[in-house]
């Protein structure tokens, strides 16, 4: 069956139809992590977008139950040169064709993948619309450029959880650490209950007294999708516990703390969406291969609090990666140190939070 995607600015490409035969809308961006496609349409910061993978290939492994972020796929649409029509691996339960069609997801193969993604980091990632129902490339431009687009939009409302739970793997005894759930990847939970923290789940919409009356030892402030500024009430409650708390942001988190401190965000001109970003710590020097997926950015220019100092830089456009407060027990990084998919160079900063819930702990006694 033919599919179109279409872009707000009139860039079409025509396929072949994969997933639902339907139409979804969404801001076009490109990821070019070479694996790991099941954890990617199933991470809640992609709420509101259509991926483009650059690798040419994707599907060739299925999808299985344990790779999943999320309870439930969050893309708007999902584009690849070509979806492999078999899969092969012993925890494979079904192809990607399929899985795209159970969770209507609209998705279109056989375009020119690397002439999308060169028109996106010239052009800027852009609202667009996958269709195999209407073909006709003038009404779907137009319908692309009608549709909602990310800034201004609360995302993180369509995608946290309903109520409070404990995560299921975490030990009996240790740490015990809130994570404010925006959009939380399970392997947030899952990294933080390997260094031996016993883990509560919160939705975003908990204010600050609630959080502290379950006396946490840290709080964690998850990824998610979209534009934070809109995010009033989540930048209210990170006010209320700064001061009070350890605190680690991570994606989505990391630009709550930005504002929570007064500062400003920016839309990036295509985002971060990868496995494979650089990026420096200085403090040391070092340079870590990062997992990423952001549409925005913190300026740390804009920060009144002369305490915050910016701790990592993306190699790739010198972008703000990460900020840490000089006297309270508070950091935070852009990218995704849980990973999933991609490189776990930067799994130690769960050992730093459990360290500075150490430092708070002997401090209060």
């Amino acid at each position: 069956m033919k599919a179109i995607l279409a872009l707000e600015d009139g860039f079409v490409l025509e396929g072949e139809s994969i997933g639902a035969a339907s139409e979804g809308y969404g801001e076009a961006v490109f990821n070019t992590s070479m694996s790991g496609y099941q954890e990617i349409l199933t991470d809640p910061s992609y709420k509101g977008q259509i991926i483009t993978m650059t690798y040419p290939l994707i599907g060739n492994y299925g999808v299985n139950r344990e790779d999943v972020e999320s309870h439930r796929p969050w893309a708007e649409g999902f584009v690849v040169k070509e979806s492999s029509t078999i899969h092969s691996n012993w925890r494979s339960s079904m192809g990607l064709d399929e899985y795209l069609k159970k969770n209507n997801i609209a998705g279109i193969e056989g375009v020119d993948t690397r002439a999308l993604t060169r028109h996106l980091r010239t052009s800027g990632a852009m609202k667009a619309i996958i269709s195999s129902r209407d073909l006709d490339k003038k009404r779907l431009v137009k319908k692309a450029k009608g549709s909602s687009g990310l800034v201004g939009r609360d995302l993180v409302k369509e995608v946290v959880c309903k109520k409070a739970y404990d995560w299921k793997g975490s030990p009996k005894k240790g740490w015990q650490v809130v994570v404010i759930d925006c959009g939380v990847k399970y392997n947030i939970p899952r990294s933080l209950a390997r260094v031996g923290c016993r883990v509560k789940i919160v939705p975003a919409g908990i204010t600050a007294k609630e959080i502290l009356g379950l006396k946490p030892d840290g709080v964690v402030l998850s990824n998610g999708p979209g534009d934070p500024e809109p995010l009033k009430y989540v930048i209210e409650a990170v006010q209320g516990l700064i001061g009070h708390v350890p605190i680690f942001g991570i994606c989505l988190g990391h630009q709550m703390l930005g504002l929570a401190f007064g500062g400003k965000t920016y839309k990036l001109k295509f985002g971060h969406h990868g496995a494979n970003h650089p990026v420096k710590d200085l403090s040391t020097g070092e340079i870590k291969i990062t997992s990423q997926n952001h549409g925005f950015c913190v300026d740390i220019d804009s920060i009144p609090d002369k305490n915050i100092k910016m701790t990592h830089v993306n190699l790739y456009d010198h972008t703000p990666e990460g900020l840490e407060h000089k006297k309270l027990p508070i950091f935070s990084v852009q990218y995704h140190p849980e990973a999933s998919p991609g490189p776990h160079d930067a799994d130690y900063l769960f050992k730093k939070f459990v360290g500075m819930m150490k430092n708070a702990q002997k401090k209060r006694h």
